[in-house]
């Protein structure tokens, strides 16, 4: 890195999200002017809110639709996406590869899908599968929400203190350079 970059720039919304935003806030704007007529309906009626037959926004919703309708408002559809894949990643990749490394988190600003592999081979060869992957990933969530996949070798473990080890030792990991 050059001394010139600063933070890194949030990635600008693509024609996709810039159409997702607009038609969130269309449909809000909707519901708003219908809530309005409605509470003007019922005032020129002679009551404020009262409950009746047909349903209004203060019913209780399904477990499902009240969640989609959160996702929606609060902008997570891209998250909650890349959360499904997670969920259905042996789907996706195969189940060989799905034994042998798993996503582990998603960066949603960078848009980058960490992947940890149980091997140092594997990890390699995921790194030479990774833009097929990438492009497999864009095609199930939408093109552009997964840039890079960045991955992971084994995590090694914790070093061991003991009577059996010598004084600066690493362990088994100094013999590999």
């Amino acid at each position: 890195m050059s001394g010139s970059e600063g933070s890194p720039k949030p990635p600008e919304p693509s024609g996709v999200d810039l159409a997702r935003v607009a038609l969130r806030a269309a449909k809000e704007a909707a519901r708003a002017r219908g809530e309005v007529t409605q509470q003007q309906k019922q005032a020129r009626r002679g009551g404020g809110l009262r409950s009746g037959a047909r349903a209004d926004g203060r019913d209780p919703m399904p477990l499902g639709p009240a969640i989609n309708r959160l996702i929606t408002e609060r902008g997570w559809e891209t998250p909650a996406a890349v959360g499904g894949v997670m969920g259905r990643w042996p789907q996706i990749v195969g189940d060989d590869l799905a034994r042998r490394c798993a996503p582990e988190r998603y960066d949603e600003d960078e848009r980058v899908l960490h992947v940890r592999c149980d091997s140092t081979a594997w990890a390699t060869n995921v790194r030479l599968l990774a833009p097929q992957l990438v492009a497999r990933l864009n095609e199930d969530l939408g093109q552009g929400t997964v840039r890079f996949l960045k991955v992971h070798g084994p995590a090694g473990s914790a070093p061991r203190y003991g009577p059996l080890r010598a004084p600066g030792s690493t362990g088994p990991g100094d013999t590999y350079g």
